[in-house]
């Protein structure tokens, strides 16, 4: 017979509960060994990451860490998530992308995915990918009531949306069963081109979406331009409530109720690889709204937010475009767990041009199997209750909050574009995320850290080009995609990378880390290590260098071993005619003489890899 405990019994009762203080007695020893005399809240704040906005994130949270009330799922303030069943039932909408301009060849990919688990389309319509006229083509043979079809068409919305609302008509689909969004966003479509939409067409839309095809919303407030010029998750949350509020204002004046307005409105958001801030940003942008909603005097039942949650393209490398699986697997896990209605995993390839059959695969298998296999969306906002989530949600709400203010004071979202407020406030942010970027204290996988200069990209056909215009695009590798492209181009023009000669001295223990991390700074840039032999002495450095075919050289060892011969072998490379001499670590004790010895520069983390490297191209000669 099983005896089972008393209530109340806990298994740990015996064990006395463990302090803050004791457990920054801890970290203040361990801080201690690396040369860091901090002691209490020093020593916790030594261990906090900074993130954009002012935010930081702490290495502990506890129940102290207390930040509003979240709610119920289901029930104001909504930052639990839309629904009170969340995505338990059917799982988010798996919502793919198609922008190929041709309809038939479109049509081909939009049937494979949707007999294979896709449950919506993200259509490019117009100049960024189908045309309007080839709608029909493209949607042959999808169920219409069954498939939920959302435009982007940028300014050509009046027309792409007439030519689905005729489609619905003609294929006899039901007023209640047309589902998506029909992509209007004149706001969005006057930050990423320059030029103003019409917005007398977005309400005319709407009016007709909510009399006579309930099941659709007219129009979409696309966070993605700020997202893509740069800015942080709070700026974009705080660009996303302007905007809406604009359109707010808009569908008001043009005969909708508040309520109807509301319902008339998709968000669109940028999910990254940073699971807990996108996780936070959903969070965030649902309570957020639900405030505007009801100082708006919406009633509670229609505050709740409609959210698509996009993989970040600013993340997308065009080098080792596999990693790209894995940046998007963890940002489609963020909004999952962050309580996106529909999630649209970008292909891998979608830097290289138009995806393939085998990436639009991968794409939409993300969603099913953190859904089927990992059952995802069985649990409702399975980060509900993190101290650290919760915490994260309310100090982004703040700061998104301020910014949405901002805006507001200058006279709305359409006046701080115009005025250059938002561009000026963007630049400013990416300004200093690629200070981070240029040091790789944001490192990029396959890029700035561990990149393959020998790798064979995929090829893929040229996708249309994306307008430019009021805002710029930007991506994280944009900086080391340029330093590649000079490296790319001298190779096809002379058959040969530029090449560094790796000076590797003393055994392999002592020179091991260093060669690595030089070895990989110098091909961030394309510039191709050369380390053979093993290691070299003042008595074989010149000829080693002399044999690689080199111009530059890096020296790679232990201090130790710099202080004994690193000033004899910069002499010999130097003799050799090495244009310049690196060495790789920090300038110690011995900086002085090694530079009169022939030491150029030094190389280490954290410092500016981009400057070096162009540098290092402009040297050679590399244009």
């Amino acid at each position: 017979m099983t005896v089972l405990p008393d209530e109340g019994f806990s298994p740990a009762a015996e064990f006395p509960d463990a302090t803050r203080e004791q457990w920054q007695r801890l970290v203040e020893g361990v801080l201690r060994k690396t040369g860091k005399d901090v002691t209490g809240t020093a020593a916790e704040d030594a261990l906090a990451t900074a993130l954009q906005d002012g935010l930081a994130t702490r290495p502990l949270y506890t129940a102290e860490d207390t930040a509003p009330a979240a709610g119920y799922p289901g029930l104001p303030p909504f930052t639990r998530g839309s629904r009170a069943e969340g995505t338990a039932l059917t799982g988010w909408d798996v919502r793919q992308h198609h922008a190929h301009p041709d309809p038939r060849r479109a049509n081909e990919a939009v049937l494979a995915d949707l007999e294979n688990g896709v449950t919506s389309l993200w259509l490019a319509v117009g100049a960024n990918g189908l045309p309007v006229d080839g709608l029909p083509a493209a949607l042959d043979g999808v169920y219409l009531d069954l498939a939920g079809i959302t435009l982007d068409a940028g300014a050509e919305f009046p027309a792409a949306a007439d030519a689905l609302l005729r489609l619905y008509d003609e294929r006899q689909v039901p007023a209640g069963a047309a589902t998506g969004t029909l992509g209007a966003d004149p706001l969005g479509t006057l930050a990423r081109t320059g030029t103003a939409a019409d917005t007398a067409a977005a309400a005319r839309l709407a009016l007709h979406c909510a009399r006579q095809r309930p099941g659709l919303r007219a129009l979409v407030v696309d966070a993605l331009p700020y997202h893509e010029a740069g800015a942080s998750a709070a700026q974009e949350l705080g660009c996303s409530l302007a905007t809406g509020v604009a359109y707010l204002r808009e569908l008001t004046a043009a005969g909708l109720s508040v309520e109807e307005a509301c319902a008339q409105l998709e968000f669109r958001y940028a999910a990254t690889a940073d699971q807990f801030l996108t996780i936070a940003t959903l969070r965030a942008a649902r309570r957020l709204w639900s405030r505007v909603a009801e100082v708006s005097g919406a009633a509670p039942a229609h505050r709740a937010q409609r959210q698509h949650a996009v993989t970040s393209r600013v993340m997308m490398t065009r080098r080792d475009p596999w990693v790209n699986m894995l940046r998007t697997t963890v940002a489609c896990l963020g909004a999952g767990v962050g309580g996106a209605d529909a999630v649209t995993v970008l292909p891998f390839d979608e830097a290289l041009g138009l995806p393939d059959a085998f990436a639009r695969r991968i794409a939409r298998n993300t969603s099913a199997i953190l859904m089927e296999e990992s059952h995802l969306a069985r649990v409702i906002d399975p980060a509900g209750g993190s101290w650290y989530v919760e915490r994260l949600t309310e100090e982004l709400a703040q700061a998104a909050w301020a910014w949405f203010q901002e805006i507001e004071r200058a006279g709305g979202q359409q006046a701080a574009l115009e005025s250059g407020l938002t561009g000026e406030r963007l630049a400013t942010t990416w300004h200093e995320r690629s200070a981070r970027l240029a040091t790789r204290r944001e490192p990029i996988t396959g890029v700035s850290e561990f990149p393959h200069l020998g790798e064979q990209l995929p090829e893929r056909e040229p996708a249309p080009a994306r307008p430019a215009g009021l805002l710029p695009t930007v991506r994280r590798d944009e900086a080391y995609e340029a330093l590649r492209a000079r490296s790319d181009a001298h190779l096809a023009a002379t058959g040969a990378r530029p090449k560094v000669f790796i000076a590797a001295l003393g055994p392999a223990a002592a020179h091991t880390a260093r060669a690595t991390f030089a070895a990989n700074l110098f091909q961030a840039g394309g510039i191709e290590p050369v380390h053979h032999p093993a290691t070299v002495d003042a008595a074989s450095a010149a000829g080693a260098f002399t044999a690689a075919g080199a111009a530059i050289a890096c020296l790679c060892s232990s201090d130790t071993l710099y202080a004994e011969q690193a000033e004899d072998v910069a002499a010999a490379l130097k003799s050799a005619g090495a244009q310049r001499v690196f060495l790789a670590g920090r300038p110690g004790e011995h900086r002085e003489a090694q530079l009169r010895a022939g030491v150029d520069e030094f190389v280490f983390a954290g410092g500016d890899v981009v400057a070096v490297l162009s540098s290092v191209l402009d040297l050679l000669g590399v244009a």
